[in-house]
């Protein structure tokens, strides 16, 4: 299997996609003035004290305060705080870890209360991010991660990842990391670092600890809260750090900038592989380059069709996700009901697998199979989703089928599921019904073209519109293409854009951002 990342970042939002086998299995979207928070450590204060639910809320910056329950302040929370208030109380230089060890652990089972009271500076970790009327979700157990291993302050204990099969190679790891990190941090070993030499290790364990001395560093100069101790990576390298593999066949992306920032971090983990980090540099959008944007049209609606004929309809609420699986117009000279009913099945399994990562469903997922009556075909079922759910990195749960043929699953919810509206909006009615005639269409983008060489003064420009129009504009030696560029200059470039309905249009000026040129009025 091969992969491929490819990052639209445009003025206003980044975009990122990731294919497996040219097919989208992923796919994130992030507004510039936005940032990812889970991971971000910040110095807050207790505002509210919730008895009842053994928990509290934490002002940390956000709109809605966060919440932090008592069984996520962690075993090493005393240490914590200790350390905290010694750093706070002398902020000429930075007290040495070891003055934080020797105190008892939490208790796993206690009162908010008799830990916490109102306005305390307490050191706080995102891992959740506001979903709908929620804040922040918080842990005061602070980790640092990386790509080979997790660095966890306050802790003294080396864990090498499960999935790490043989037993020569964890205790290689483990002993390893014991003779290389620092006194009083814990480490989490991650399934990558498997085979790593010592080297690339100990670069990254100075790294991570580098990372914790800065972040205490900015809460012993801080006089005001809350504050932002350390921030997580981008969303692009957070991706890259999590999914990076050798099988990457090519990472591309369209922006100068970004292409920089992510040559840079793979060069970091993975020199021999620097080379695949591409810098896109084509007039067609860079989602429409790789087939992109006809998978996101296809497979991010409400209704999700697959193989012969079937398809999944797709049903968001508030408490949980609904997916229900139809046959459709199947037909595979399968007689049998029973045998077509388990085909359709075992093919809209998949397709689920990869919807729930693709759309980054979490929290509850009912599905609703065809019915079958072989207690067998129900068993094969249930198997054949747990094996294609093992490749998903969020934490999820699979039950096998109820007497109803409903399956259900839950599965880890960090932020909230991508919910995009697939559907075209007329850009000529707003909405209304009523349009100009169509074959006016051409006369109206001459005019607004006319309006920005002659009125705005911009000679360089790119216009974007629906293919279908492209191929009607372009058509013919003497083109209306070529009759425009005759009349305004030749800086006027026309693309096609999977993405625009068949009468939109975007004008983009060299620098990338968009020349608004859209007028209710033309619809009258």
């Amino acid at each position: 299997m091969t992969s491929e990342l490819i990052i639209d970042a445009q003025p206003k939002e980044v975009t990122i996609a990731l294919l497996e086998d040219q097919k989208l299995v992923e796919f994130q979207k992030e507004g510039q003035d936005s940032k990812y928070s889970v991971g971000n450590i910040y110095a807050g204060k207790v505002k509210k004290i919730m008895p009842a639910l053994n928990a509290c809320f934490v002002d940390v910056g956000h709109e809605r305060e966060a919440f932090l329950h008592y069984q996520d302040l962690g075993k090493h929370f005393l240490a914590l705080e200790k350390f905290v208030k010694q750093v706070v109380s002398d902020r000429r230089k930075l007290a040495p870890m070891t003055k934080a060890a020797g105190l008892s652990s939490l208790e796993k089972v206690g009162s908010i209360q008799d830990v916490l009271e109102l306005g305390q500076e307490v050191m706080v970790q995102i891992t959740k991010e506001p979903i709908n009327t929620k804040g922040p979700r918080l842990t005061a157990e602070l980790s640092f991660a990386g790509r080979y291993i997790v660095l966890i302050p306050f802790d003294d204990k080396v864990n090498v990842s499960t999935k790490i099969k043989s037993k020569e190679e964890r205790a290689r790891l483990k002993q390893l990391i014991q003779s290389i990190k620092p006194r009083n941090f814990g480490v989490i070993v991650r399934t990558v670092a498997e085979g790593k030499r010592a080297a690339e290790l100990n670069n990254e364990m100075s790294l991570l600890v580098s990372a914790w001395n800065d972040c205490i560093g900015k809460v012993q100069k801080t006089t005001s809260l809350p504050v932002l101790a350390h921030e997580e990576t981008g969303r692009t390298v957070s991706m890259l750090r999590d999914l990076f593999n050798p099988s990457y066949e090519s990472i591309h992306v369209n922006s100068e900038d970004v292409y920089a920032e992510v040559k840079r971090y793979v060069s970091l983990i993975a020199p021999e592989c620097e080379n695949i980090v591409k810098l896109y540099k084509g007039n067609v959008p860079i989602f429409d380059n790789f087939g992109v944007t006809k998978q996101i049209k296809s497979g991010l609606g409400r209704t999700v069709s697959f193989k012969h004929g079937a398809y999944l309809i797709i049903e968001h609420t508030e408490a949980l996700h609904v997916v229900d699986v139809n046959s459709g117009n199947r037909n595979r000279g399968l007689d049998n009901q029973e045998e077509n009913a388990f085909a359709v099945n075992m093919e809209a399994a998949e397709e689920l697998a990869r919807q729930l990562r693709l759309r980054d469903m979490g929290g509850i997922i009912v599905v609703d199979f065809i019915d079958m009556d072989s207690a067998e075909h129900n068993q094969k079922l249930y198997e054949h989703m747990t094996q294609i759910m093992k490749s998903d990195r969020a934490r999820h749960n699979i039950l096998p089928l109820s007497k109803f043929g409903l399956m259900q699953i839950t599965r880890q919810r960090v932020r909230p599921a991508m919910d995009m509206r697939v559907e075209e909006v007329c850009p000529t009615c707003f909405g209304k019904g009523t349009i100009q005639p169509s074959i006016l269409f051409t006369d109206t983008l001459e005019r607004k073209i006319d309006y920005i060489v002659n009125h705005l003064g911009q000679k360089k420009f790119k216009l974007y519109v629906n293919p279908y129009v492209e191929a009607y504009i372009t058509k013919g030696l003497i083109s209306l293409y070529l009759r425009w560029q005759m009349n305004y200059g030749f800086g006027v470039k026309i693309y096609p854009s999977q993405e625009l309905g068949f009468l939109q249009y975007k004008f983009v000026d060299p620098k990338g951002n968009e020349i608004d040129m859209t007028e209710e009025l033309e619809t009258r």
